[in-house]
């Protein structure tokens, strides 16, 4: 553990974190995460929870830190993360599949997904592969 930096652990937490790792049905990452804080509970320096553990420096520091924060509670759930790609719009669904279904310009056999997004075969849709996938074409 880091100088100056102290994780102190109650009873009834480490009831909590026990009953954690002993829980068969417990996600691992729940349980790997109670078995860090448990190890630093115990004096254990950070190298040899890095070892017990299987993680790197960083993702112990922060674990003990989420714990210092959030208490056992904030072991057990992950940050939000922001969203992903917005789905594409039903026309320009349409579009890259009806294009698809027309032969590929000039002497190519196939089409990829680099020749439907280009702008040459109209306005530009980024990912443009991936409305063929859920069509159920092959590529």
């Amino acid at each position: 553990m880091r100088a100056g930096i102290v994780v102190k652990v109650t009873r009834d937490d480490r009831r909590r974190l026990e009953a954690i790792v002993a829980d068969r049905g417990a996600p691992q990452k729940h349980v790997w995460r109670a078995n860090i804080i448990l190890a630093t509970a115990d004096g254990c320096g950070t190298t040899e929870i890095m070892r017990r553990s299987g993680r790197s420096k960083p993702v112990v520091w922060a674990w003990q830190a989420r714990f210092m924060a959030e208490g056992v509670a904030g072991l057990l759930r992950d940050k939000t993360r922001k969203p992903g790609k917005a789905p594409l719009p039903p026309s320009a669904v349409k579009r890259v599949v009806d294009l698809a279904l027309t032969p590929p310009p000039g002497e190519t056999t196939h089409w990829t997904g680099r020749m439907l997004a280009n702008p040459s075969c109209g306005p530009p849709i980024p990912n443009a592969s991936s409305p063929l996938s859920a069509e159920g074409s092959k590529r």
